[in-house]
């Protein structure tokens, strides 16, 4: 009896289903509500794969996180990045669901979660937004928009405090994106700040 020929194996496929699945699932019910099964069977793959690639489902997340935000700052001008945070942070299209971002904050208390905001991603982004002024501490600048942004986010998404809460996202992006783009303006040689 014949075998049928063993389909090659390709790891960079099979790492990037499992990401893709992993955003998917992250965005759709959240990083509580996501299990690795539910990941590895929506991405084809063996669970032990998962594990094998990522090691846990917080690095799992980690690298969904790491990714999706390599996208967003790769695609969008540094100008058009505080809007589309926002916009993110915001978005509740899917009613049980929650971008990746405010999976993130939710899951501040995670050592993992901190660290990211931390270092990694935060400098992704920090770096990026500092681009748009020129002024000798534009990286505090950014700094704050980012700090003002995942506030918005947390304050909103997680804690549900009402106005905000309740408040039309255009409004907030609206607001948030004139006051943003005041901080981190460029400087005129004629301004004395």
């Amino acid at each position: 009896m014949t075998q049928a020929p063993r389909r090659k194996r390709d790891s960079a496929a099979t790492k990037e289903a499992l990401l893709q699945a992993a955003s998917e699932l992250f965005t759709e019910r959240g990083f509580s509500a996501t299990t690795v099964r539910d990941v590895a069977a929506r991405a084809g793959a063996n669970q032990a794969l998962l594990f094998r690639y990522f090691g846990s489902k917080q690095e799992l997340f980690a690298a969904v996180l790491t990714r999706n935000s390599e996208q967003v700052i790769a695609e969008l001008s540094a100008e058009e990045l505080p809007r589309q945070l926002l916009i993110n942070l915001l978005d509740s299209a899917e009613p049980n669901g929650e971008h990746p971002l405010v999976a993130m904050l939710r899951s501040w208390s995670d050592e993992r979660a901190a660290e990211m905001l931390r270092g990694e991603l935060g400098a992704r982004y920090t770096e990026r937004l500092s681009e748009l002024s020129d002024a000798e501490d534009a990286q505090l600048r950014a700094d704050l928009v980012l700090a003002w942004v995942f506030g918005i986010g947390m304050v909103r998404s997680v804690l549900g405090k009402s106005p905000l809460a309740d408040a039309d996202p255009e409004v907030i992006v609206r607001y948030v994106t004139r006051a943003a783009s005041v901080l981190l303006e460029r400087t005129d040689l004629s301004d004395d700040r």
